[in-house]
């Protein structure tokens, strides 16, 4: 898009919107506009393209409240392709060619020369108003902020501190802003705007369609800066590698292998660009007594053959806390869990999870001859139960 298409295209007309349109009503016509005369909807449809296009455009600049002012202003000042002669010139409306204006003209006036005070080439002009918009300015460049680095690092917890939350130090390496250049990449301390991408750091490139997509200028390799005598230090790239521990609070109840962003604790950003983010990956240790699904903790509790036949209580231990007592119902099989509630794991809202206990049935394997016994004695009481027998008449049937 073109600074002279910026003033003359009436992009509120595109959208079919007044120009006192809240943001709303402008996000609003655009989604519209746009779902009707998206090319994927419309196929080989050259006008539809072309129409879409309009459309992407103008919500481009209205979209965006800073773009959106400037060009009120300049429509303002410009009107309809015309400028509006001051008390020096003759009054009234001169309709010039806009390509003289913005940089076609010979120096000195152009079609509008004298009327108007001199808007033709010269140094800056209406080049620089405009600059900022079309990050390709004259002296009025200004360099974009930064954003610092991303950072990601790893952390072990313990079980018990991964259900209950821990604070750890880390020690992290990062680029950050170069002392002995002040992080402008020059030795003196005066870099110069990459002629490139005109200090913003970055080069559009059309895809087609009215699509284009936003790269890293390579060559000042995104700073939008351009060291004249590069600093022997950072050899000009204005970073340098910085080293720091801090100590990072890894919240109640994650789980192995999360990833947790902390925002604005990564690396320092540029010209007062904003800090990174930190990435940490979370390494979850095992325990010898309890396990983990989700949000509750799982426990495996060994029981005797006469507590879970004839039933009883049996005490179970939490993490942490003191142990529970779970009322064991008779005639309970081997491997049937229970729950223990709010004794698990931490949830995002603070309440916990449960504690599933899962019973397993010790079989001894040293017995006294008392209890062996006794077990002979129960073993000829119910030697007419076969708990087999269904076992072998579903396998008949299959």
């Amino acid at each position: 898009m073109s600074t002279k298409d910026f003033v003359e295209k009436d992009y509120y007309k595109v959208l079919g919107v007044p120009k006192d349109a809240t943001d709303a009503e402008i996000k609003k016509a655009y989604r519209k506009l746009a779902r009707e005369f998206h090319p994927d909807a419309n196929k080989g449809d050259a006008k539809a393209e072309e129409r879409f296009k309009e459309i992407s455009e103008a919500n481009d600049v209205l979209g965006d409240t800073k773009r959106r002012k400037e060009y009120d202003e300049a429509r303002a000042l410009f009107g309809n392709g015309g400028f509006r002669a001051g008390p020096g010139g003759a009054g009234g409306n001169f309709n010039f060619d806009l390509g003289d204006l913005f940089g076609g003209g010979a120096p000195g006036g152009g079609q509008a020369g004298g009327a108007g005070g001199g808007f033709g080439g010269g140094g800056g002009g209406l080049g620089d108003v405009f600059g900022g918009l079309f990050n390709r300015g004259g002296t009025g460049t200004r360099v974009q902020p930064r954003r610092g680095q991303d950072i990601e690092s790893e952390v072990t917890l313990s079980f018990t501190e991964a259900v209950d939350g821990a604070t750890v130090p880390l020690r992290m390496s990062s680029q950050a802003p170069c002392k002995a250049c002040s992080g402008t990449g020059d030795k003196n301390g005066t870099p110069r705007v990459c002629p490139t991408c005109v200090g913003t750091g970055q080069v559009s490139r059309g895809t087609g369609g009215g699509f284009s997509l936003t790269d890293p200028c390579v060559d000042c390799k995104g700073r939008g800066l351009i060291a004249q005598d590069p600093c022997e230090v950072c050899h000009g790239s204005g970073r340098a590698k910085s080293a720091r521990t801090m100590q990072v609070r890894i919240p109640a109840g994650v789980s192995d292998g999360q990833r947790i962003r902390l925002r604005g604790k990564g690396g320092p950003g540029e010209r007062g660009g904003p800090a990174g983010d930190l990435y940490v990956v979370v390494h979850v240790g095992a325990h010898p007594v309890f396990g983990r699904k989700g949000d509750n903790l799982t426990v495996t509790v060994p029981v005797t053959f006469p507590e879970a036949t004839l039933g009883g209580e049996v005490k179970v231990p939490t993490l942490g806390g003191p142990p529970v007592t779970l009322k064991l119902p008779a005639g309970t099989p081997n491997g049937r869990t229970m729950r223990a509630r709010g004794k698990g794991a931490v949830r995002k809202d603070g309440t916990r999870g449960d504690l599933l206990v899962t019973v397993e049935v010790a079989v001894p394997t040293d017995l006294g001859q008392e209890a062996r016994d006794a077990l002979e004695t129960y073993r000829k009481a119910t030697a007419d139960e076969d708990p087999r027998a269904e076992l072998f008449q579903a396998a008949k049937g299959a």
